[in-house]
């Protein structure tokens, strides 16, 4: 998780953690929609407007690693260390989230958001907004134009990864098979991803890193 440096920073981040485990409890205790927004701020001892201030709705308060996980998807394409090939790095972010989802603690967590349709929606609509997010991170990094195909198509790839490790017996494993497939497809498209201003003898032979 980003660790928020300033003083500011990490009172907003404890008052928004404060307001997603009181959610979370009341959640558990009472049953989703047995919830409201109100009932929440009471619970964290906050008003209703400083719960809309950390939390666009009441189904953001379930999924409060939202930014962090599409935050840390970005940095590792955009900050991995220099020479890091792109897969290992993606691979090894995916199976940190993949263990995050699929602790013992999270597991009332997720039932809770298969049972909800507004839940399950809203866990789509995060999905296809981290994939966007990831595209644009590769885009931008290799120098490619933000439509470019491959990318969309490998980050998509990436975000499916973790949504069939967290229904998988054996996440881990199914994160590592996803990504041989990943690996795979980004190297066959690895001619068409040069970028233009890069030496021919540094990119020949072998996908963008």
């Amino acid at each position: 998780m980003t660790v928020p440096t300033g003083r500011r920073e990490r009172k907003k981040a404890a008052t928004r953690q404060k307001i997603a485990d009181a959610a979370l409890r009341l959640f558990m205790e009472r049953g989703y929609d047995a919830v409201g927004i109100r009932d929440v701020a009471a619970e964290a001892d906050v008003a209703v407007t400083t719960v809309f201030a950390h939390f666009a709705g009441k189904e953001a308060l379930v999924f409060d690693q939202d930014e962090n996980f599409e935050q840390r998807l970005v940095q590792a394409v955009r900050d991995r260390a220099p020479h890091e090939p792109l897969m290992p790095a993606l691979r090894r972010e995916i199976h940190a989230l993949v263990r995050h989802c699929t602790s013992e603690d999270a597991a009332p967590l997720w039932r809770m958001i298969d049972e909800v349709p507004a839940l399950r929606a809203y866990e789509e609509s995060m999905r296809l907004r981290h994939a966007r997010a990831l595209a644009t991170a590769l885009t931008a990094h290799f120098g490619l134009p933000p439509e470019t195909t491959a990318c969309r198509a490998i980050a998509r790839f990436a975000i499916d990864a973790f949504s069939l490790a967290r229904e998988s017996i054996d996440p881990e494993a199914t994160v590592d098979e996803v990504f041989e497939m990943i690996a795979a497809a980004w190297e066959t498209a690895a001619p068409a991803l040069e970028r233009p201003e890069a030496g021919a003898e540094d990119h020949a032979g072998s996908a963008p890193s």
